[in-house]
């Protein structure tokens, strides 16, 4: 046995390892499909309709540096800008390599970077492939965060995410704001689970609390609420020209073809659509919260679509999952290292098509 079968074995024996799961039959606990765009008929023709009128390549042919740039991907990032209140949009594959190639390309030896302890893993990757100066403060904590933000050196960027992803819980972007304008510190926020859910036509929780015009950059996740796939980070024009110079995730990777900046056209064209289903998700957070309270457990204080259940133990998290899903339940089984020991959980994420006869049936099988 080699060493890699070795770590495959331990992680086995830890209740730690990773498989690819089909998707199950049951009631949806654990997608990131917030509200049903994914499967929704209306976006899919609305997608169909703007692959038509884009050029028609298979494959972009290279890089956007070499042949793989466009009009109509230009078209697209300019209105991205527009409608996220920007002065220009950069779009990448993915969420991760969004935030690889924004962090990394920062992250200089003239630089520190202050973290929220809970960012994202794609945004760790990214602190960890810069030269910067690294400095984590603890989760929402603004004393501990000043404390760190007086001491830090050069260039200092501070990273968080506008809505936690294992918490659910909501960053203090104002206060956060105010003391990095006191020290000249550049402010990324990753909207991953907030764009779609927050503002009037689902813009995020930056420009819903119409802060925008405070935050440095945002990270811009398409593969969740809105259903499709790939990122785009929107800031000052600048920091486009900048990446394009130096961010290496997006200059080494052949560009996306068109049928995917026709998708991503497509949603943007239809998210204000979808009011409906943004009060039809609040409302079923609110049901949920009602619920939590008048239940037992160790529950995480959310009042967002991601609710999580601390249940310590990495052998006793995945028992109460096989539970759930006993009952056709399907919520995932949260474990270290994803996250800390003894923080071990069912993460439940909260759609617009979950009805309350699925809420109850969740509480009630936890009970």
């Amino acid at each position: 046995m080699n060493i890699y079968q070795k770590a495959l074995e331990e992680r086995k024996q830890q209740h730690l390892q990773r498989t690819l799961p089909l998707p199950p039959e049951g009631i949806d606990f654990y997608s990131n499909d917030y509200l049903g765009l994914a499967q929704s008929q209306s976006l899919s023709l609305a997608i169909e309709e703007e692959c038509r009128n884009a050029p028609k390549l298979n494959g972009a042919t290279g890089s956007r540096l070499l042949s793989g740039n466009s009009e109509y991907a230009e078209d697209v990032e300019n209105d991205i800008a527009k409608f996220h209140n920007a002065e220009s949009a950069l779009i990448y594959a993915s969420g991760y390599m969004a935030n690889l190639g924004l962090i990394s390309s920062l992250a200089t030896k003239e630089t520190t970077l202050i973290c929220d302890e809970l960012i994202h893993a794609s945004l760790i990757d990214g602190v960890r492939l810069g030269h910067a100066k690294k400095v984590r403060f603890k989760h929402n904590d603004l004393d501990d965060f000043a404390e760190k933000l007086k001491k830090a050196e050069g260039q200092v960027i501070v990273l968080v995410e506008s809505v936690y992803s294992m918490d659910g819980d909501i960053c203090p972007i104002k206060e956060l704001i105010a003391l990095c304008n006191e020290h000249e510190a550049f402010l990324i926020i990753d909207e991953a689970h907030a764009f779609g859910i927050y503002g009037e036509n689902g813009e995020g929780l930056v420009q819903s609390l119409k802060l925008e015009d405070e935050v440095f950059a945002r990270i811009v996740t398409y593969g969740k609420a809105s259903g499709i796939h790939g990122a785009a980070v929107a800031g000052p024009s600048w920091l486009k020209e900048y990446q394009v110079n130096f961010s290496r995730s997006m200059i080494f990777s052949t560009a996306p073809p068109n049928h995917h900046f026709s998708s991503i056209a497509a949603m943007y064209k239809h998210l204000p659509k979808c009011g409906a289903d943004r009060n039809l998700l609040r409302e079923n957070i609110e049901y949920f919260i009602r619920k939590r309270k008048a239940s037992d457990g160790s529950w995480v204080d959310s009042k967002t679509h991601i609710q999580s259940l601390i249940v310590p133990g990495n052998k006793e998290v995945v028992e109460l999952a096989e539970k759930l899903k006993e009952a056709e339940i399907n919520a995932l089984p949260i474990r270290k290292p994803s996250v800390a020991e003894g923080k071990e959980r069912i993460r439940f994420c909260l759609h617009s098509y979950n009805t309350k006869e699925e809420i109850d049936l969740l509480f009630k099988t936890l009970n």
